[in-house]
């Protein structure tokens, strides 16, 4: 695949991953990348992640979120790859 393709990322984070302000770091870093998508807390304690843009930036995305922010405990990212559908216009948390 060609680093500037178009691709979504589908992503389930685990971990201590909520209440540490890992949507909101999220959310920053993707609009700092130029990818959209969304971000939301899963009642299971993890944090679900679609996310579309340029193959690149959404691997510097996967990179930032297996850190996530200072507080938080990332034990697992799960990632699945499809093509871009460019159903979003920007980046955001759901609720």
């Amino acid at each position: 695949m060609d680093e500037d393709t178009q691709a979504r990322l589908s992503a389930r984070i685990t971990g201590r991953v909520q209440g540490v302000g890992f949507r909101n770091f999220t959310r920053r870093r993707a609009r700092r990348l130029g990818v959209t998508g969304w971000v939301r807390n899963e009642r299971d304690g993890s944090v679900r992640l679609e996310a579309e843009g340029p193959r690149t930036a959404l691997d510097s995305l996967v990179d930032a979120v297996h850190r996530g922010p200072r507080m938080a405990q990332v034990d697992d990212v799960e990632v699945n790859w499809a093509d871009a559908t460019d159903e979003f216009e920007t980046f955001r948390v759901r609720r």
